[in-house]
């Protein structure tokens, strides 16, 4: 028994221990013999449950790079099957007035008469060829331009030099200034060789712009002296090339011209129609080529390593032998076994010779995979239920290389669509008038230094599709590994 005394009545009370709170020394309330609140607690999963194909699928979405490529990929693959419905331009059809013309939208043009033949103007009474000092030489007194300029011709005229033995005609599509002989003049297009002509006609790439052009006197050594006309030329086309486009146009009237948002090539035709046609070739032999080969691979490398012994050396010797043996021989073989002469064509070879010299190496990919599950637990008990070598390879083991085989397509597809672009290059390809991106680089090159963007297009394109499939099949490698789960 224990007391407690009121501090108020100082009655005392006695107090059983066994009402108190244990360690407390307070006494107990009604408060707690309230029933307790029962809570359920459940054990549950800190990860969702996930099958093998929805966490690869995770993964790269959390790879920004193989993201960005698979959506290179599908934009691609757009482009060469639903860009044609879209731009129905054909590839074929040439505008010889606007032979490799720049990126450009829609606009219209005048139609004019055919150039009729000019000659420049000869001056009699004066020297053809005098001897003065170029120190000495003055600027032409006039320069104007002989009849309506257009973008078909500028003819140009001007008043003759004393003392000059020829003259230096330059353009420029920014006002000259400073000394004679530098940039500033522009372009040197043409030299008229004797003093006493003093005219000259520039038919070369005019286009829809403002022009200064620059007469310079000569006498062995430029003179520093010169004049410039500013010219203004509007968009003109001849009657020949609007009536190839429409049939019934007269001079004077208004044509509309279509846009060429990637240009035109050096026969006018339309850039963008001929990178969406060549998409399919190119992307063709990139797939293709890849695929047959891959399964040529699988089934080689899957049986030498599900069989060893004997016959895994044979077919890795084999597989040894092909490695060894030159591609570029073996095309230039195919195209004269096949019968393809020059000029024409050689898709055909081309896909049987990257097939049959390209699949060791995927091979010998899958016989590595294949080597090291063949002992695995599942296959031992697959093989005690009385499972068949065939049924074992097809259902149990290559399906677990799977991953490895994607990657490896996604790396031989690039390779393949690079391989197709060299050859074209090199004229061992696709040849000309069927477009693919390797032979318009080859068409491109030629006009690089003056119209260079029918060579840029076809080899940004070139350079994207590599690119993102070699991004994503780095992707790829990444998600359908297991041994990166733990690490992602």
């Amino acid at each position: 028994m224990s007391q407690t005394f009121s501090g108020d009545s100082g009655v005392a009370e006695a107090v059983k221990s066994s009402d108190l709170h244990p360690g407390t020394g307070a006494a107990f309330n009604a408060d707690d013999f309230e029933p307790a609140v029962r809570i359920n607690r459940f054990q549950g999963l800190s990860r969702p449950s996930l099958s093998y194909w929805s966490d690869a699928w995770m993964r790269p979405k959390k790879n920004r790079k193989a993201t960005v490529s698979l959506a290179m990929v599908v934009f691609l693959a757009l482009f060469t099957l639903v860009g044609p419905f879209l731009w129905r331009i054909d590839p074929s059809a040439q505008d010889m007035a606007r032979i490799s013309e720049g990126p450009t939208f829609a606009k219209t043009a005048v139609v004019i008469d055919e150039a009729a033949s000019w000659t420049a103007p000869e001056l009699s009474g004066i020297p053809a060829a005098p001897t003065a000092s170029a120190e000495n030489l003055l600027a032409p007194a006039t320069l104007e331009a002989d009849g309506v300029p257009s973008s078909q011709a500028v003819r140009l005229k001007w008043a003759p030099v004393t003392g000059a033995s020829a003259y230096a005609v330059y353009r420029s599509e920014t006002k000259p200034s400073g000394k004679v002989g530098t940039s500033e003049l522009g372009v040197p297009i043409g030299e008229v060789d004797a003093g006493n002509k003093v005219g000259y006609e520039d038919t070369f790439n005019l286009e829809r712009s403002e022009y200064f052009y620059s007469i310079v006197p000569k006498n062995g050594e430029e003179a520093s002296k010169f004049t410039t006309l500013r010219v203004v030329l509007p968009s003109t086309i001849a009657l020949s090339a609007a009536q190839a486009l429409k049939s019934d146009i007269k001079v004077g009237e208004t044509l509309h011209l279509s846009a060429h948002p990637f240009g035109t090539d050096y026969l006018g035709r339309d850039l963008l129609s001929r990178l969406m046609s060549g998409a399919r070739v190119s992307l063709f032999i990139g797939f293709f080529a890849p695929l047959v080969m891959i399964f040529l691979g699988i089934v080689i490398g899957g049986a030498a390593g599900y069989t060893g012994g004997r016959t895994d050396n044979l077919l890795m010797a084999f597989a040894d032998f092909v490695l060894a043996l030159p591609f570029l021989l073996f095309m230039i073989l195919f195209k004269i076994a096949f019968g393809v002469g020059a000029g024409e064509s050689g898709i055909f070879p081309m896909l049987v010779a990257m097939v049959i010299l390209s699949w060791p190496s995927s091979a010998r990919l899958v016989r590595g995979q294949i080597l090291q599950l063949r002992e695995s637990e599942f296959v031992m008990a697959s093989k005690l239920l009385g499972a068949r070598p065939i049924y074992l390879l097809f259902r149990h083991l290559l399906p677990n290389t799977m991953g490895v085989i994607l990657v490896s397509l996604t790396f031989a597809i690039p390779s393949a669509i690079f391989t197709e672009a060299f050859l074209s290059f090199i004229g061992m390809g696709v040849a000309p008038p069927t477009p693919s991106w390797g032979s318009m680089c080859n068409d491109g090159i030629q006009t690089f230094l003056t119209h260079p963007h029918e060579f840029l297009f076809p080899a940004i394109f070139i350079s994207i599709t590599v690119l993102s499939f070699n991004l994503l099949g780095d992707g790829l490698r990444d998600a359908l590994d297991p041994r990166m789960r733990s690490t992602s």
